[in-house]
C-alpha cells in the first residue's frame, strides 16, 4: 500500500468502509512515501492513518499547517481528513474503466431492488472479490445472453471444484454439486446466482458436501457419503 487510493482499496477486502479510515498529518515522514505506516510491508488496514500530503498535493496543503499558525487545529484535523478522502475518489475514478462504471450501475440497480428481493438481501453474503465475480459476469450476460456458461463459470469461481450436470432428457435440469457444507451463508449466495443465471424453465437442485451416486463411478459410490437424486 503505496497511495491512499490503494489503501481504501484493501480496506474494502477487509470488511471496513471508507467511513471508518481516518486521514491525518503525519508526524513524521518520508519525502518519497505518501502513506506512513508503521510497517511497510503490511498486510492489514489500520483505521488511523498518518499521511504525508506533501508528495502529490503539496499545492493544496502547503498552507493548512504551517507551523506558525496553531489556531484551529482541530477544525484543520477534520478538513483534512475530507479532503484526503475525497482526493481518493478521484484517484480512483481516474483508475477506473468502463466495465467498472458498468458494475457500479448494476450495484447500484441492485441496492434500489431493481433485481428482485432475493439478490439484494444476499449480495452482502458475498467478500468484495466474489461480488466483482457476480457483477462482471452479470455485465457479460447482458452482452452476450450466456444464461448456462456464465451460470457455470460463476459457480466455478465461487465455489472451486464444484460439479455441474445438465440433464435434457424430459425436461431440462441443472444439477449442482459442491462439495462444500450446506450453510446459511453457502445457501445464500447459491440462491443469488440461481436468481440471475438459471433460464427460466429449468429445474435446479443442488447437492452440498455428498456427491449422488453414478455407476461404475467409485468415487460416487462410498458408503454413508452418497446423496438420493
Amino acid at each position: 500500500m503505496n497511495y491512499i487510493w490503494d489503501l481504501l482499496i484493501k480496506a474494502e477486502e477487509q470488511g471496513l468502509t471508507k467511513e471508518d479510515i481516518y486521514f491525518y498529518l503525519a508526524e513524521s515522514y518520508s519525502p518519497y512515501m505518501e502513506l506512513s505506516l508503521p510497517l511497510l510491508n503490511a498486510q492489514f488496514v489500520e483505521q488511523y492513518v498518518e499521511v504525508n500530503p506533501y508528495y502529490r498535493y503539496f499545492s493544496i496543503f502547503k498552507n493548512l499547517f504551517h507551523p506558525n499558525n496553531e489556531t484551529n487545529l482541530a477544525f484543520k484535523e477534520y478538513l483534512f481528513d475530507i479532503v484526503l478522502h475525497f482526493l481518493a475518489e478521484i484517484d480512483r475514478g481516474q483508475g477506473m474503466n468502463k466495465n467498472e462504471f458498468y458494475i457500479r450501475f448494476i450495484l447500484s440497480d441492485i441496492d434500489a431492488n431493481v433485481f428482485g428481493n432475493t439478490v439484494r438481501d444476499h449480495i452482502h453474503a458475498f467478500s468484495k472479490k466474489e461480488q466483482e465475480i457476480i457483477l462482471l459476469n452479470m455485465l457479460r450476460l447482458y452482452q452476450t445472453g450466456e444464461e448456462i456458461y456464465l451460470l457455470k463459470d460463476t459457480l466455478k469461481r465461487l465455489f472451486p471444484g464444484c460439479l455441474i450436470y445438465l440433464k435434457s432428457e424430459e425436461h431440462d435440469e441443472l444439477l449442482i454439486y459442491i462439495s462444500q457444507k450446506k450453510t446459511l451463508q453457502n445457501e445464500q449466495k447459491v440462491q443469488l446466482v440461481q436468481e440471475i443465471f438459471v433460464p427460466i424453465g429449468y429445474q435446479f437442485e443442488v447437492y452440498w458436501q455428498y456427491h449422488f451416486g453414478i455407476i461404475e463411478t467409485e468415487q460416487t459410490m462410498k458408503l454413508d457419503q452418497i446423496a438420493l437424486y
